[in-house]
Formats: structure tokens, sequence, C-alpha cells
């Protein structure tokens, strides 16, 4: 028998779903996914949380064996069943090794697409939101602008942020350290990045002008 259990996300009156199947053999297969009691771990589309509690709840007269996640920076509570965290993406916090690596991606040559800045918001999210750290460094790396370089468009900012963000703290829990170290050690290896000529930095926010007007118009 299947049945359909939602991902909850409690963050005061906000609750959010997303589907996700529930079969009856979910109690046994729970205890081989590997997450622990206190231990932190990455959620896709939140970043970096930590495991509070598991707990049971019965559901439409079904048991459902949830991780509760605790999100310490969003003050927000996910509730993950057991037996579809790996499913839906949660892991792990990335070895040290893997780390290294994406401020490695971060240190490297921004690589832009000719495309319209639409479609690159996209991407970029998309990006930030899968989980994946050196995908992240990559949207890090593409958005960011040095204090001689054009400023950031509001849209560019906001992404740029959001992928600092997470970058960030999976970088100081990984290291056991502060997010204010881990800021300053990813700033170090942006500072080393070549940086992008003046016509292409012109041109691209050119572009960025262009396709907020058209989408204004729209």
């Amino acid at each position: 028998m299947n049945s359909d259990w939602p991902v909850l996300a409690d963050n005061g009156a906000k609750i959010e779903k997303e589907r996700v199947t529930m079969t009856t053999t979910s109690k046994k297969t729970a205890k081989t996914h590997g997450f622990k009691l206190g231990e932190a771990v990455v959620y896709p589309t939140h970043g970096v949380g930590r495991i509070k509690a598991i707990e049971e709840q019965e559901v439409a007269g079904f048991k459902l064996e949830l991780y509760v996640i605790f999100f310490d920076k969003d003050k927000m509570t996910l509730r993950v069943p057991t037996a579809k965290a790996t499913a839906v993406g949660m892991r792990k916090l990335s070895e040290p090794s893997v780390v290294a690596k994406a401020l490695e991606t971060v240190a490297g040559r921004a690589r832009i697409k000719r495309t319209m800045w639409s479609r690159r918001a996209q991407e970029y999210e998309a990006k930030i939101n899968s989980g994946d750290i050196n995908q992240i460094a990559e949207v890090v790396r593409d958005l960011y602008r040095s204090e001689a370089q054009p400023e950031q468009s509001y849209s560019e900012r906001q992404l740029y942020e959001a992928a600092l963000d997470r970058l960030v703290r999976e970088v100081a829990a990984v290291n056991a350290s502060l997010e204010s170290e881990a800021v300053k050690l990813i700033e170090a290896q942006l500072a080393k990045s070549p940086k992008r000529s003046k016509a292409a930095e012109v041109e691209a926010e050119a572009e960025a002008e262009t396709d907020l007007d058209q989408e204004e118009a729209a």
C-alpha cells in the first residue's frame, strides 16, 4: 500500500509542503539512511540545518517517522520522512576535500553565458537550490564583483547573497568555525579570481538593464 506524505516546514504561521511517496516498509528502511540525532545535514532548498529530533507521528491512521531539522539562522523547522530523506536530496555535510574543491572553484575565472539574464537567473537559482556545494560555488564565482567592477543589479545581488549564504554555512559547519571566519576564507579566494575585462562587465550590465526594461514593459 502506498500513500502520499508531505514534507512539512514550520516557521510559525508558514507551512511548506512537498509531496513525496511513503510506503508501509519505510520504518524498516529508515535505519539504513545513516542520519543521526544532533547531526548537521544539508537540505537542498534550505542549506545547513541540524537534526534536533527523530519523532513518530500518526497521519490518517499511518505511523510516520520523521527527522525534525532546525535551521538556526532562518528560525525554521523542517520535518522530513526518514524513509524519503535521500530521495528529497537531504545529505550529510561535504567532506573537507569537497569543500576545498568548492573554494578552488570560487577562485576561478567567471563563466558568463551569452544568454538573456532571465534565463541565467533561473539557472543560478536552480544551482543554489541543488544542494551541490560546487554548483553553489559556481554561482558565487560568476556573480561576484570587486569594488573596482560595476555594481551588481538588484536581482544579481539577491542571487549572489543567497549563494554566498549557503556556501558560508556549509564551509563553517565543515570547518567547525564561525560563519564570519568562513566569510573571510571565501572572500580571500574571491580576491584571487581573475578579473573580468571592463568591456565584458559593461556589456553584461547593459544586457541586464535591457532585460529588466523588457520585463517591466511586459
